[in-house]
């Protein structure tokens, strides 16, 4: 029995050709849709003609010769390969981005895994970029077949500074069949580096054995539209608030200066970094307010000595816990401290450049 041969199956109706093997016990016979249909080598018999039910004569395959003595079908390449399931109402786009602690008992310390998951029965073409100061960074792109997730990074929260913003653009196809044709598909997702820190961000889910944390990139062929902060205009609100002096408070400390001792002070608080916080939630508040210390802490990272106070409040510590973890995993070679309870009252930490 070799490749191309045809054959009919003895417990069965029907037959085909044969496609190629897996092993020495199975042939792999494709049927006239073109299905490859892997069967026990001694359930199916080789046919003269083209038909599987009656006017063939039959040969036992334990009669099936070869001119090579050494032949083995295992030798053969396997050229099977099952076709994507496609699924009631997969017909909609729904596409995710998730993230899979490697480690979710070690949470201060385990470093995580970026899933794209297609739960459509469309192929998609894709590429998963982040922004950068300078543009845009691709970190991954490819092909994800129906109903299937794909691996497209491992990262550590060394790295969660890079990803606040991300992109996953793509087109979506049938193969070997007509189909409905999508728009292509550009959104963007504001990823939230805070919720990394914390175990209850990630969740139970359809997708993974394990809790994750899953993004919405499309769900039913309508793209998400989460909120994104256009760069130029947070930058445009730091240039307003840095002279902005705080009448809420009583005091005339504005939103970044020098004291006398040369510390460069900056105020995280909202009411100083932004005109007003209508429409915003607490989450994206707190990324803004992330977002000023970072780049305060890179735009004077030349002045080796430098002492940078941020004001962040008492409160209930949700700011100040952020920006310890920030500092003791991105800005590792930074010492800080509580600022001094006599200039700044509680809720101030003292960062010195190093």
């Amino acid at each position: 029995m070799k490749i191309g041969d045809k054959v009919r199956f003895l417990s069965d109706t029907g037959g085909g050709k044969v496609a190629g093997f897996q092993g020495k016990n199975i042939v792999l016979v494709e049927d006239s849709d073109g299905f490859q249909i892997p069967t026990p080598i001694n359930e199916v018999v080789v046919v003269e003609e083209d038909n599987y039910t009656t006017g063939f004569s039959e040969m036992p395959v334990s009669a099936v010769t070869n001119d090579d003595e050494d032949y083995d079908p295992a030798d053969r390449p396997v050229t099977f390969k099952a076709k994507p399931m496609e699924y009631k109402g997969g017909d909609r786009l729904s596409v995710y981005l998730a993230f899979v602690p490697v480690n979710i008992k070690e949470m201060s310390k385990t470093s995580f895994e970026a899933y794209l998951i297609n739960d459509s029965n469309y192929y998609i073409s894709f590429a998963y970029m982040s922004q950068t100061t300078d543009g845009w960074t691709l970190r991954a792109m490819g092909e994800i077949e129906p109903n299937t997730k794909e691996y497209v990074e491992k990262f550590g929260f060394d790295m969660l500074g890079d990803m606040e913003h991300v992109a996953v653009q793509f087109v979506a196809y049938k193969r070997d069949k007509s189909f409905a044709m999508k728009p292509a598909v550009d959104a963007r997702l504001r990823i939230d580096a805070v919720k990394f820190y914390k175990r209850h961000s990630f969740t139970e889910n359809d997708f993974f054995d394990e809790d994750a944390m899953v993004y919405t990139v499309i769900e039913n062929d309508t793209v998400a539209h989460p909120l994104v902060i256009d760069t130029k205009k947070i930058e445009a609100e730091m240039m307003k608030t840095v002279h902005r002096e705080d009448a809420t408070k009583g005091h005339d400390m504005p939103a970044r200066k020098r004291t006398k001792d040369n510390i460069i002070v900056v105020d995280l608080h909202a009411t100083e970094l932004l005109e007003t916080t209508a429409g915003m939630s607490s989450g994206d508040i707190l990324n803004y307010q992330l977002d000023v210390f970072r780049k305060t802490l890179d735009e004077h990272r030349m002045e080796k000595g430098a002492r940078i106070v941020f004001i962040h409040g008492k409160g209930e510590g949700v700011l100040r816990s952020a920006l310890v973890k920030e500092l003791r995993y991105k800005y590792k070679k930074y010492p800080f401290q509580d600022a001094s309870f006599r200039e700044y009252g509680y809720g101030a930490t003292q960062v010195t450049i190093k």
